[in-house]
């Protein structure tokens, strides 16, 4: 008897995602930060439950900031690069483990402050205001299906 695939993963069409970097001119808190955005945008993004991220050694969090806009219903989140904190889970006891107890999601983007993602397949990160005096130039980002932050957004969605 032959038992019938379910799923063929071959024939699953994934769809990259769509993100914006967020890099601050200068070093403010997360507090400071949200402040000035939502002091001149219609938006008002709260913290929300941290993203986590297990890795073989440590548990890595990440804070997350979230905000709905009213005429498009859609969800915007702010998610933190570096890890804010880290829980030690076993003593490394590999001398070359790749594994610290500071994560960046972006590895090749460490000078990334902010990944700012969108709930709609085709956001429009044009409505959110940020300060001009707080924040470079925003960079538009593809993440393909292959990527680890895919996966990560992919879960918390």
């Amino acid at each position: 008897m032959e038992i019938q695939k379910l799923y063929d993963f071959d024939d699953i069409e994934f769809e990259d995602i769509a993100i914006t970097l967020v890099r601050l001119a200068k070093n403010v808190p997360d507090h400071e930060f949200f402040y000035q955005v939502n002091k001149i945008n219609d938006l008002t993004f709260k913290r929300i439950e941290d993203l986590i991220f297990h890795g073989s050694y440590y548990d890595y969090y990440f804070p997350r900031f979230e905000a709905y806009h009213k005429f498009t219903k859609t969800c915007f989140t702010f998610i933190s690069n570096k890890s804010s904190e880290s829980k030690q889970k076993k003593l490394q006891t590999e001398l070359f483990s790749q594994e610290e107890n500071i994560k960046f999601l972006l590895n090749n983007q460490v000078e990334v402050q902010y990944i700012l993602h969108s709930s709609e397949q085709f956001p429009d990160f044009s409505v959110i205001l940020l300060p001009e005096n707080l924040v470079f130039p925003i960079q538009d980002y593809i993440l393909g299906s292959e990527e680890e932050l895919y996966q990560i957004i992919q879960y918390y969605e």
